[in-house]
C-alpha cells in the first residue's frame, strides 16, 4: 500500500478555520478590540525570564487565540518542541540534531546527540575558552614581540559574524578586555579599514569557519596575515592566530597551533553558534563572567520554552502571532524596532536567523508549498527609524508587522533623553494601533484657522488609517542575561514558525547555488558561460580591468 500523501498546512481543517476566522476579521479594529474589553491590556500580555510581552495591540481576541493555539497542536508543536530538545535529527535533510540549547546548559543538563550526552564536551569547550580568554586578558598571552594583546579581530561571515558582533555591541559598556573588531565581507574595504586603525605586535585574530574553507574568511585571513608577517615574521602567526574550527589539518597548515583551535559539532548551525567557540571574540572582550551570563538567560528562556504551556510561552506567542499577520491577514512584511542605540545591529542578525532558516520553498517532505513561508525581515534602531519608513508604515498602503523592543532603564546618565526615547516608542505603537480618521483630522486643522477648500484639499493627507498590529517587548535593561534570553526567544519562534508551515529552520540549500557559480568564475582560467547577461558583465569587468 503507498504511504499517504501529507498535507500541506494549507489544507488542514485549522487552516481553514483561520481563513475563515480572517474574512469575518477583515473589518475588525484593534482600537474596537479594546473598547470591547476594557481589560485588554492586562489580558494580552506574558511575562517570564525579564522580557515582559505585551500583544494587546494585535489584530485578533479569544477565538483568533484559540484557532491559533489549535493549529499549532495540529502541526504537532508540543512534539517538535520535545525532539528539539530530545536531540532527534530534526534538521532532516543533513540528518543532524539542532542542540544549539545544550551550548548554554550546565554541564548536568542531560542533552544527547544520537543517545550520547554531549554535556561534558560542551563544557570542556567552554573551560578552555575561558581558560583561553583570562590568558589574553591578564596579559600572559602575548605578542610575539612581549607586548600585550590590546585589539581582538574576529574574521567569519554570517553566523560566524553577526552574533558575536551584536554581542560586542549591545554590551560594549561591558567590554574591559582587548577592543573587539569584526571582518565579515570580502570586499577587501571592510578588511583594510580595520587594519589601519591596528598595530600588528598589539593585534589578536579569531578566524571562525568550520571547515575553514569558507570563502570569504578564508580571503580575509590570508591577507590579514599578510599584513601581520609583513611586520613581524611567519612565525609570529602562531602568537596572533587562533582558530574556531574543527579543520586541524587546514588550521595547523595555515599556521595556528591544535592547541589554539577551539571546536564545535555539526549539530550547531552556524546561525545558531554564538553561544560555542564562535563568540570566543565575545568572551575575551567581555570576559567568561559576562560571557557565563549571557549563556545563562538563554538557558532561562530555553526552560520557558521548553516547559510553559503554549498560551503563556513567549516564542509561542511570537511565532502564532508572526503566521497569523503574514498567512491570513496579508502583512507585508515584519519589522524590527529595537528602542535602543546598543541594539542597532539586532535587525541584522534576526534577518539572517529569520530568513535563512525559514526561507524555504518546500516542505520538510521535498514537497512545493503553497502559501508564503518567511515575511522579509527588516528594521533599524527608533527614534532614528521615525524619522526614515514609519512614514510608510504609518501611511503606505501595505500593512507591515512591528516588533517594538524597549529597555526599561538605560544606561547612560541621561534620564530625560531615556524618558523621550521611551514616550516615541510608546507613541508610535500606539499611533499605527489607532490612526487618525478625517473628522478627526477636521477638527484639529479647523481649531488652527484652516477652512473651506484648502481645509478640505489638506484632510486627505494627514488621514492615519491605523489599525496596524505590533507587539511591544519591555526588557529591564540591556545587560548580558537579558541579551541572552532576547537572543534565545527569537531563535525559538524561528523555530514555532517552521513548525507551523512544516519546514526544516536548519538547513540552508539556497546559499550553496551561488558559492559554486562564484567558485568556477574563480577557478577558470578560460572564459566560464553562465548566462549572457553574467558573460557580458565579465568581459566589461574585464575590460575596465586592463
Amino acid at each position: 500500500m503507498n504511504a499517504p500523501i501529507p498535507k500541506s498546512p494549507s489544507a488542514t481543517p485549522a487552516w481553514r478555520a483561520l481563513s475563515a476566522h480572517a474574512a469575518r476579521f477583515a473589518d475588525v479594529r484593534i482600537a474596537d478590540l479594546f473598547a470591547a474589553d476594557p481589560q485588554r491590556a492586562q489580558h494580552y500580555v506574558c511575562e517570564d525570564v525579564g522580557i515582559y510581552l505585551d500583544y494587546s495591540k494585535q489584530r485578533a481576541n479569544h477565538e483568533t487565540l484559540d484557532l491559533l493555539f489549535s493549529f499549532a497542536r495540529q502541526q504537532g508543536l508540543d512534539a517538535w518542541r520535545t525532539r528539539l530538545f530530545g536531540g532527534e535529527h530534526v534538521n532532516n535533510t543533513e540528518n543532524r540534531a539542532a542542540l544549539h540549547m545544550a551550548l548554554r546548559a550546565p554541564r548536568v543538563a542531560d542533552f544527547r546527540d544520537a543517545g550520547r550526552r554531549v554535556g561534558d564536551e560542551v563544557q570542556d569547550v567552554r573551560e578552555r575558552m575561558a581558560a583561553f580568554a583570562e590568558r589574553v586578558r591578564d596579559g600572559e598571552w602575548r605578542g610575539a614581540t612581549g607586548k600585550r594583546i590590546t585589539d581582538i579581530v574576529n574574521i567569519g561571515i554570517g553566523g560566524s559574524d553577526l552574533g558575536p558582533r551584536l554581542v560586542c555591541s549591545a554590551l560594549s559598556p561591558a567590554i574591559d578586555g582587548p577592543r573587539p573588531h569584526f571582518v565579515a565581507n570580502v570586499d577587501g574595504a571592510e578588511l583594510h579599514q580595520t587594519l589601519s586603525r591596528l598595530r600588528p605586535e598589539t593585534t589578536l585574530f579569531v578566524v571562525v569557519s568550520k571547515t575553514f574553507a569558507t570563502q570569504e574568511t578564508l580571503a580575509n585571513a590570508l591577507h590579514a596575515r599578510a599584513w601581520l608577517i609583513s611586520s613581524l615574521d611567519i612565525e609570529a602567526t602562531a602568537q596572533h592566530f587562533v582558530a574556531v574550527s574543527t579543520n586541524e589539518e587546514a588550521v595547523s597548515a595555515f599556521g595556528i597551533a591544535p592547541d589554539n583551535m577551539f571546536g564545535f559539532w555539526d549539530w550547531v548551525g552556524g546561525r545558531y553558534s554564538l553561544w560555542s567557540a564562535v563568540g570566543l571574540t565575545a568572551m575575551v572582550a567581555l570576559g567568561p563572567r559576562r560571557f557565563d551570563a549571557l549563556l545563562r538567560g538563554a538557558h532561562a528562556m530555553d526552560t520557558h520554552f521548553r516547559r510553559t504551556p503554549l498560551e503563556h510561552n513567549l516564542p509561542v506567542l511570537l511565532g502564532l502571532l508572526a503566521v497569523w499577520n503574514h498567512n491570513f491577514l496579508g502583512c507585508a512584511s515584519h519589522v524590527m524596532a529595537p528602542y535602543a542605540q546598543r541594539l542597532s545591529l539586532f535587525s541584522d542578525w534576526a534577518q539572517q536567523l529569520e530568513m535563512e532558516s525559514n526561507g524555504k520553498g518546500v516542505t520538510r517532505d521535498g514537497l512545493p508549498v503553497d502559501f508564503q513561508t518567511t515575511p522579509v525581515l527588516w528594521g533599524n534602531v527608533g527614534s532614528n527609524a521615525q524619522h526614515a519608513y514609519f512614514q510608510m508604515l504609518h501611511q503606505g498602503p501595505a500593512v507591515h508587522a512591528v516588533d517594538f523592543i524597549l529597555p526599561v532603564f538605560a544606561d547612560h546618565p541621561f534620564r530625560d533623553m531615556h524618558r523621550k526615547l521611551t514616550a516615541n516608542c510608546f507613541a508610535q505603537a500606539s499611533a499605527l494601533m489607532r490612526g487618525k480618521t478625517a473628522d478627526e483630522v477636521r477638527e484639529e486643522l479647523q481649531a488652527k484657522g484652516l477652512e473651506g477648500d484648502a481645509l478640505e484639499a489638506a484632510i486627505p493627507h494627514r488621514v492615519f488609517p491605523g489599525n496596524r498590529p505590533s507587539n511591544m517587548l519591555l526588557i529591564p535593561r540591556i545587560d548580558a542575561f537579558h541579551l541572552g534570553a532576547l537572543l534565545a526567544l527569537y531563535e525559538h519562534r524561528t523555530f514555532v514558525e517552521s513548525v507551523l508551515w512544516g519546514i526544516n529552520a536548519f538547513d540552508q540549500w539556497g546559499v550553496e547555488f551561488g558559492k559554486q557559480l562564484t567558485k568556477r568564475l574563480l577557478e577558470s582560467e578560460t572564459e566560464v558561460s553562465l548566462d549572457p547577461s553574467t558573460d557580458e558583465l565579465m568581459r566589461k569587468v574585464q575590460f575596465y580591468a586592463r
